[in-house]
């Protein structure tokens, strides 16, 4: 049974970590940023691979980019942002699958779209818990100030709050929330789990920490309910967990 415990510590982490995340950026009208950073990752995670570097830093520096790239070209609210998005989305995906053969190295893509939770690494865990200090520390000293910013930026910004660093710091988290997910449920099916607990949690909530708590409930119970389902019948957990994540939305 030994061999369960650290896949069981990683889903329970994320499963409380990606419903928080995806409350704050459904709040903020961001969550389409995951799907972004998501797609984003493929051509840091090569490049780290051939330059011998943690792969999870070139991810998050490749995801940041990309989200940084698409804030320069357009504003969140110009009618042209999903259009531009969506094309920079699939050309780093498509620059990460050129180059990983140019540069002579061996990704397996099916693990980092999908996950492979049953071959996770102890670095697999401290990534994860790692992504969870820093949305704790994000949370604990810049609560209020990520709540303004998601009911009223314009004033939020009147008055002296420095949100282009404040969504800089939410695409930072975000980018580890994804990366660190890659061994649980893949940096493609992450959304499914940074998304769904947080419709469920939301759902009449009074306050921004009061819809975490709850979307991290549903998250908890969501993704330990996939674990148990991928090892009863020997199934991919992160598919898993994604197809129960449509089931609690029917």
């Amino acid at each position: 049974m030994s061999f369960i415990i650290l896949p069981l510590l990683i889903t329970i982490f994320l499963g409380i970590l990606c419903p928080a995340m995806g409350t704050v950026l459904i709040t903020h009208r961001r969550l389409l940023q995951v799907n972004l950073i998501a797609h984003c990752v493929l051509p840091g995670l090569a490049l780290a691979i051939a330059w011998k570097i943690p792969p999870s830093i070139g991810g998050v520096i490749s995801g940041l980019l990309g989200s940084l790239v698409v804030e320069s070209l357009t504003d969140r609210k110009s009618e042209n942002y999903e259009a531009i998005m969506n094309t920079i989305l699939a050309g780093m995906l498509g620059l990460g699958v050129l180059i990983i053969p140019l540069l002579g190295i061996v990704i397996d893509l099916e693990t980092v779209l999908f996950g492979d939770l049953w071959s996770p690494s102890i670095m697999d865990l401290v990534e994860t818990i790692i992504a969870f200090l820093v949305f704790i520390l994000l949370m604990t000293f810049g609560y209020e100030k990520v709540v303004y910013v998601g009911l009223d930026p314009e004033g939020a910004s009147s008055s002296g709050i420095n949100v282009p660093l404040l969504n800089f710091a939410l695409s930072f988290t975000t980018a580890l929330v994804i990366v660190s997910s890659m061994s649980a449920v893949g940096v493609i099916l992450v959304i499914a789990l940074l998304s769904t607990p947080t419709l469920l949690g939301l759902n009449k909530a009074q306050s921004l920490r009061i819809a975490m708590i709850r979307s991290s409930f549903f998250g908890l119970c969501i993704s330990l309910l996939g674990f148990i389902l991928s090892l009863i019948f020997n199934l991919s957990t992160g598919p898993a967990i994604s197809v129960v994540c449509v089931a609690c939305l029917m």
